[in-house]
């Protein structure tokens, strides 16, 4: 473990305190039930300092405004349909279904046969072809016996309930599979490329070994050959030197920002470059280590445990798992412009996914019921937050 030499401003305002143990420990049990209505933002950790409301990173006013839907099992990716109703993955069933925004109803579109659950792998992310309209094609990234995968497979809501997925294609394989660190977003890029954020499977040296799919950000044809123009030749790596990346956005100037999951000490929100070095195993967080970029923003790790990830509102909003908070970090061009400010700190318990909607509204999966979270009555939801 490297020593914390010159974290930066963001770090200093979070406060130093490191913690031991696996980023992605269940969270400490909510001493409450969770409310129904808005949560204020609190301040990122004790100590830190408040952003001045001239700043123009000043905290707004996030509320939950519905549970669109509840009584999920280990709810883990979400895609919303070009009407508007949502497609989510459960991790240890390997289910999909379908959500009616208008009433939270649920259809089961069926079960992707393959998956093999276990630790953190099963059914994981989800993305929409960025033709859906017309090929109907919904991909997948899931866990088998022996590695991580994506696949692909039309999605036909006309048949019966259980039977409305097709045969799944296989896109790639081999990506290292373990009990933990299996990543498992994906998402379409503006450039109609599919990225896929993976894990080291805990073990560490797949990293930097450009070799392996490990610890990398991945970029894709939308049939799964390495995207032409990545930074290694015949290589989908487009990223390397990655813990577990399992959230992937872009911003409106095109830049990509994916989530990582630090090990004892800290977490990190990082701006992707082509063929850049993130520096796992050789540091955590910020290093100023020639060769190595650094995050953009980092945090305790008993304060995120950083998942799916979403751009609105002028910043990028992280869902956090053993943080048990929404964590907003306002951007100014390729830098944050303030303190990262947590929201729902402690209200929902653990947040997986975040996606943005068309009308300016934050649906967020919460992941109490994957054996590591206080499971309460409901669980698990996806709500629906709004920023003003």
């Amino acid at each position: 473990m490297r020593s914390r030499v010159g974290v930066g401003l963001l770090a200093l305002l979070l406060g130093s305190g490191a913690l031991t143990g696996c980023s992605s420990a269940p969270a400490p049990a909510a001493t409450s039930a969770a409310p129904t209505s808005a949560v204020p933002a609190s301040a990122p950790s004790s100590g830190a300092a408040s952003v001045p409301s001239s700043s123009p990173g000043a905290a707004p006013s996030v509320s939950v405004r519905a549970t669109v839907t509840e009584e999920l099992e280990a709810p883990w990716g979400l895609v919303v349909l070009p009407d508007g109703d949502l497609l989510v993955s459960e991790r240890d069933s390997g289910r999909i279904l379908r959500v009616a925004a208008k009433d939270g109803a649920r259809t089961e579109a069926g079960t992707v046969p393959g998956v093999v659950s276990g630790g953190e792998g099963g059914l994981l992310g989800l993305a929409l072809s960025p033709g859906y309209a017309d090929d109907h094609l919904v991909y997948a990234y899931l866990s088998t016996a022996t590695d991580n995968r994506i696949v692909r497979l039309t999605y036909d809501p006309a048949r019966p309930a259980t039977e409305q997925l097709g045969t799944p294609e296989v896109l790639l394989t081999g990506i290292p599979h373990g009990p933990r660190h299996n990543g498992g977003r994906i998402a379409f890029g503006p450039d109609g490329l599919l990225y896929a954020g993976t894990g080291d499977s805990s073990n560490t040296a797949l990293a930097q070994d450009k070799g392996s799919l490990g610890g990398k950000i991945l970029r894709l044809t939308p049939d799964g050959a390495p995207a032409p123009g990545n930074p290694f030749p015949g290589s989908p790596v487009y990223s390397y030197g990655h813990r577990n990346v399992q959230g992937l956005t872009w911003d409106p100037q095109g830049r990509l920002w994916a989530s990582e999951f630090g090990q004892d000490t800290w977490d990190e929100l990082n701006l992707i470059r082509a063929g850049g070095d993130y520096g796992w195993p050789v540091v955590e967080g910020t290093g100023n280590r020639p060769g190595f970029i650094d995050p953009v923003a980092e945090w305790p790790t008993s304060e995120a445990s950083p998942s799916g990830i979403a751009y609105a509102d002028g910043a990028i909003w992280i869902a956090a798992l053993r943080g048990t908070r929404l964590w907003r970090v306002p951007l100014d061009g390729d830098r944050a412009a303030g303190a990262p400010q947590a929201f729902l700190t402690d209200a929902h318990g653990r947040l997986r996914t975040v996606v943005a909607d068309r009308d300016g509204t934050l649906l967020l999966v919460t992941n109490n019921t994957d054996g590591r979270g206080d499971s309460r009555s409901g669980d698990d939801r996806i709500l629906r937050v709004g920023i003003s």
